[in-house]
């Protein structure tokens, strides 16, 4: 199977104050490689990559392995964006929700990207994997473990990752968080038709320009 074929194309939403390292911690799983210098992204942004995943079991979709292409939209945290942003939500199919640990604020205000996803996403409980940043930040540290995780139970977050920058730990994390994702997506009757074999070129956004790094 050649690297332009998968089974299924699956898009995720990376939300969270500005600030939080959205960017960053994307970039660091699509590519590898960790970059704290990053420019505030403006308006919309995405990256790419694909995965094969193992199969689902006799309960699931498929007793083979699934070559999944996700799709991970990096948002602008920024109040003027946020029109922009929610434009976005319907169409997501998971939502990545990060927080920075040393940002006490950037914690508070979950709450409030999770009011707007119960507006404004397909369902008013959407699938979402909660990711605490900069936990190796210690003396730095605004938010407890306790803290967070009392959060994501009262949500009920399908995870909480607590994340260190620069560990390839972090992101074999967040591969599971993002695989139970898909598990439910794959194994949804009333949430979404999948896009399989659909290429991104052909879905079109009129007078929106993407910005990719890559």
């Amino acid at each position: 199977m050649s690297d332009g074929e998968y089974d299924y194309l699956i898009k995720f939403l990376a939300l969270g104050d500005s600030g939080v390292g959205k960017t960053s911690f994307l970039y660091q799983y699509t590519d590898g490689k960790f970059n704290s210098k990053f420019i505030t992204t403006v308006g919309i942004d995405f990256r790419e990559k694909t995965v094969l995943f193992p199969p689902t079991g006799s309960g699931g979709t498929s007793s083979k392995g699934q070559k999944i292409h996700l799709q991970l939209w990096d948002t602008a945290g920024q109040e003027r964006f946020r029109s922009l942003t929610t434009a976005f939500f319907r169409d997501a199919m998971g939502f990545l929700l990060l927080f920075d640990l040393t940002n006490e604020q950037s914690f508070l205000n979950v709450r409030n990207w999770m009011s707007q996803l119960q507006m404004h996403a397909y369902c008013e409980n959407p699938d979402v994997v909660l990711c605490g940043n900069k936990c190796d930040l210690m003396d730095q540290r605004a938010i407890s473990e306790d803290e967070a995780r009392e959060l994501a139970e009262k949500y009920g977050y399908l995870s909480l990752d607590l994340i260190r920058s620069h560990l390839n730990l972090s992101l074999k994390r967040l591969s599971r968080g993002l695989w139970r994702c898909v598990c439910l997506t794959l194994n949804s009757k009333t949430k979404f038709v999948l896009l399989q074999k659909q290429i991104f070129a052909d879905v079109k956004y009129p007078g929106l320009v993407l910005f990719s790094h890559t």
